[in-house]
């Protein structure tokens, strides 16, 4: 198969939500339409100890949540689809905005009942923001929650999207019959004992003929005859060239653990969805066209067999074809590395690649050479920008709890910071360690990871920082910004990179540094 046309057959997307709107059940059943699964886990109940095939992490079984993205590729009517499943929960928030970095598309799931929620509000601005077609999935049709018309008004006004339905809901909770694809002109309908398998549709080119009437009962067909009506006045019609410009998002009903309604978003999203797109770096636009490789590294994930000390690398490929054993460039080390075992993904089984195509996901067996951002060319210099380490907003000291256990600890923090998880400042006056997180459950989460995957145990203890403020002097030789490392003296640091970190200790304090050292500027994100 041509280069071309194995672009062409790519799709590369994520899936969003607030938590528990059903995201990793949706990925679930993708898979299991994708043949690449026989049975879906249930993600709820712990009588199945199989759980989510996207939630591997020891901790993910636990809690029942996803902590860390995971990437998922299956064949599905010839098209190559690599999914990425995302945290819904907000204090893995970072882990999403760069997973975004990666897709060309996403679908984002929004629960019936609850409507759009604040999580799907900052990811959905995130997408706007980088023009990323959209498509909208309503979940949990079976149950009770708001109207079809009132969902699709919350979406435009919440989330500032245009929505068009592409499917229709035929009554809800437990009057809901099933759906009438508008997008094929077909009614599916539900069954409650259709879990394990999928329903087949009915086609109905009209939708006046007494048919409908005898297959949901005369009340339901005049239900949806009188709301398709409403459907075609109220929304404008779907455009294909407007959905992929970011400007308009076909919206679908179904049931995702009843596996209701999956199959024809999955149907559509093949044929509309964008194969992979190109991507802006800060010296060009790279085209997925081109035929050298370049790629950038998205995610770094520690440990993923615990039985080795193993760190891989996740990179999206951009453009060019990816080979193994072939020598790249990496860019901001500046030399080649060959890679022997390069790994296609299907949540933690890995497979030995060949070669990847733009927008596959190849992970990096790595010994620590990359950094989440890193590029790898043939040997141009290139630099993909947009994947920033935000200000963390909650800090603690680390202290090490077990003496002997010294190094491990401080390998593991090491790693889990390269992973992203949370960010590490060193304190300039005594040498001691803050950790930074977007939220507080990442605490949790390096606990747990340090003493299970390293063998190392920590502590700790409050420490009073607002903000995390990296600074950039105009002239690092002033007399003022001299001034301004002895009087800030207590409050600096060191992050990873070996950036200089001002840790304010209240938004009063920034204002008030702002003003006497105008020429010592503060940035909330470390890429400036």
């Amino acid at each position: 198969m041509s280069f071309l046309k194995e672009i062409q057959r790519r799709r590369t997307f994520g899936i969003i939500s607030h938590p528990d709107a059903g995201k990793t059940t949706l990925t679930e059943k993708l898979l299991l339409f994708g043949g690449a699964i026989q049975e879906a886990g249930a993600v709820k109940s712990n009588k199945i100890k199989k759980g989510a095939t996207s939630d591997f992490m020891e901790i993910e079984r636990q809690r029942g949540i996803s902590v860390a993205t995971s990437v998922l590729a299956f064949i599905y009517k010839d098209k190559k689809i690599n999914i990425l499943d995302t945290p819904g929960h907000k204090d893995f928030a970072e882990d999403t905005f760069r997973t975004l970095t990666a897709v060309d598309s996403v679908i984002v799931v929004i629960d019936v009942a609850k409507g759009v929620e604040e999580q799907t509000e900052k990811l959905v601005e995130v997408c706007r923001m980088r023009k990323i077609p959209i498509i909208v999935f309503i979940n949990k049709m079976d149950r009770e929650g708001k109207d079809a018309f009132d969902l699709m008004d919350e979406v435009e006004q919440k989330l500032g999207l245009s929505v068009t339905p592409l499917s229709f809901p035929i009554g809800m909770g437990y009057d809901f019959k099933g759906i009438y694809n508008i997008y094929e002109k077909k009614i599916n309908l539900y069954s409650g004992d259709n879990k394990q398998t999928v329903s087949k549709g009915v086609e109905f080119t009209d939708i006046t003929t007494p048919e409908l009437d005898k297959i949901i009962g005369a009340k339901s067909a005049e239900t949806l005859r009188e709301e398709l009506e409403i459907v075609h006045e109220v929304y404008p019609d779907f455009d294909k060239d407007e959905y992929l410009k970011g400007n308009l998002q076909p919206v679908f009903f179904g049931s995702a653990l009843n596996n209701f309604g999956v199959k024809e978003l999955l149907d559509c999203f093949i044929e509309i969805a964008p194969s992979p797109q190109p991507k802006m770096s800060e010296e060009r636009l790279v085209d997925s066209k081109e035929e050298t490789l370049t790629g950038f590294v998205f995610k770094i994930h520690a440990n993923m067999d615990p039985n080795h000390r193993n760190r891989i690398a996740f990179v999206k490929i951009v453009s060019g074809m990816f080979k193994r054993n072939a020598p790249y460039l990496h860019v901001r080390q500046g030399k080649k590395l060959k890679f022997s075992s390069p790994n296609a993904f299907f949540a933690e089984k890995k497979e030995i690649v060949e070669e990847s195509y733009p927008g596959d996901i190849v992970g990096l067996p790595d010994t620590g050479h990359f950094k989440i951002g890193d590029t790898l060319t043939e040997g141009e210099q290139l630099n993909f920008k947009g994947i920033p380490s935000f200000s963390p907003e909650h800090f603690r000291y680390v202290n090490n709890a077990d003496p002997l256990k010294a190094k491990q600890l401080f390998k593991g923090l090491d790693q889990l910071m390269d992973e992203g998880v949370a960010q590490l400042f060193t304190l300039d006056i005594n040498g001691r360690k803050v950790v930074g997180t977007v939220g507080a459950l990442q605490f949790e989460v390096i606990q747990y990871r340090l003493e299970h995957e390293y063998g190392a145990k920590c502590s700790y203890e409050n420490v009073q920082v607002h903000k995390a403020c990296w600074v950039e002097p105009e002239n690092p030789k002033s007399e003022e910004f001299k001034e301004f490392k002895r009087v800030k003296q207590r409050y600096l640091a060191t992050d990873k990179q070996g950036q200089l970190v001002f840790l304010a200790d209240s938004a009063f304090s920034i204002q008030m540094t702002q003003q006497k050292y105008p020429t010592v500027k503060l940035h909330f994100t470390s890429e400036f």
